[in-house]
């Protein structure tokens, strides 16, 4: 059968080239066409433009780079109409995603493809009106998020498929390959294996990382005793800064980590199933506003999936007024090695890996798939 996935933003590729892995072990004939990133790319397939090349975030951001976006979109759609697949596969990134889904509804094409939503976007969290445009022009949601099934199902009546979280799933596999000892990735990568090492995750996109990666810098001058390294997502550009960074290593770095600085995310997942203590930090435009507008509008408590999963706070959430050098350092102060609230946030994290369980996401979303396919 014929795939054709779209993806914009490193997590999604990485999920997604999982997916397309556990496709072809059902399907040994399976084709793939995707608007993704390396990992796809590496698993096979033809790649139709990079995903970095539609991975914009905020008002501005995106105003900026319309002329780019509508460019993909038309010609995602005019390659979808060439190539006529089977089934179309978006993953996550509603914004670009809703618009290929509301188009491919409405084509009238010899063959049409059926749309199954891989990793559903998080519209419990804001624009929940979203979920009309979800019924109308989705066949199958598939979901990662053990809380969206009563979100999606028993709010909106609209039923979906939860196959397990492959953040959890990947961190597995990756904990049980992987062998090497802090000392030599200290050696690797010039660090003291002696000193405590703090993870700055600062996101995959550019303007998150414009906005955010700054002021963990200054964490980095306020509390000099420990290492401070950046995670660099694939396929973004870093300069001038004047500590070290690991290219595309993200899952090393926080095996050997002490604590992180981490913005919302995925991340924020992936660096509790590491169990390293954590202090989520997000730079908003006009703070107080933002802060309004989460306590009166915005329809969830949390801004981090570690605290969404577990229901209750486990890691402070430093955002809108509350982001700035000074309070994300208090925070760091505490969770670093002997700090007193760094045995709390671990055995927290315990119930978050408890409620996200041990089931294999792509493994069960390529079986679900074929089924309903055939």
């Amino acid at each position: 059968m014929k795939y054709y996935l779209i993806v914009g933003e490193a997590s999604g590729d990485l999920h997604a080239a999982h997916l397309m892995t556990a496709l072809k072990r059902h399907d040994p004939e399976a084709e793939f066409r995707f608007i993704g990133g390396d990992n796809m790319r590496t698993t096979g397939g033809t790649m139709l433009r990079h995903y970095k090349e539609i991975a914009y975030m905020g008002f501005i951001p995106v105003l900026m780079h319309l002329r780019t976006i509508f460019s993909s979109m038309a010609l995602c759609k005019k390659d979808i109409l060439a190539w006529q697949p089977d089934v179309v596969i978006p993953v996550d990134y509603a914004g670009f995603n809703l618009n290929i889904c509301k188009w491919l509804r409405k084509i009238k094409a010899e063959k049409k493809p059926k749309v199954f939503y891989y990793i559903a976007p998080k519209i419990w969290a804001w624009k929940e009106y979203r979920i009309k445009k979800f019924k109308r022009d989705v066949d199958e949601m598939f979901c990662i998020l053990p809380f969206e099934v009563d979100f999606f199902q028993g709010k909106h009546n609209y039923p979906v498929h939860y196959v397990g979280n492959p953040t959890a799933d990947e961190v597995r596999k990756f904990k049980s390959k992987y062998t090497e000892t802090k000392e030599e990735f200290c050696k690797k990568h010039q660090l003291v294996p002696q000193k405590p090492i703090v993870a700055l995750l600062p996101g995959s996109r550019k303007q998150e990382i414009k906005d955010n990666l700054s002021t963990m810098l200054e964490v980095a001058d306020i509390l000099p005793g420990c290492q401070y390294v950046v995670a660099k997502a694939p396929s973004v550009e870093i300069n001038d800064i004047d500590v070290p960074m690991v290219d595309n290593a993200t899952y090393e770095l926080l095996s050997h980590s002490d604590a992180a600085l981490v913005t919302s995310g995925t991340a924020t997942l992936e660096t509790a199933l590491f169990d390293v203590p954590q202090v989520v930090c997000y730079k908003t435009p006009v703070p107080k506003i933002t802060r309004w507008a989460f306590d009166h509008i915005i329809q969830c408590k949390f801004i981090s999936l570690v605290n969404l999963i577990a229901d209750k706070e486990i890691v402070p959430e430093l955002f809108a007024d509350r982001f700035s050098a000074e309070s994300i350092s208090s925070c760091l102060v505490g969770i670093l090695p002997g700090g007193k609230k760094r045995k709390q946030m671990l055995d927290e994290y315990k119930d978050v890996h408890a409620r996200l369980g041990n089931e294999s996401a792509p493994e069960n979303a390529a079986k679900i798939m074929m089924a309903l396919l055939k």
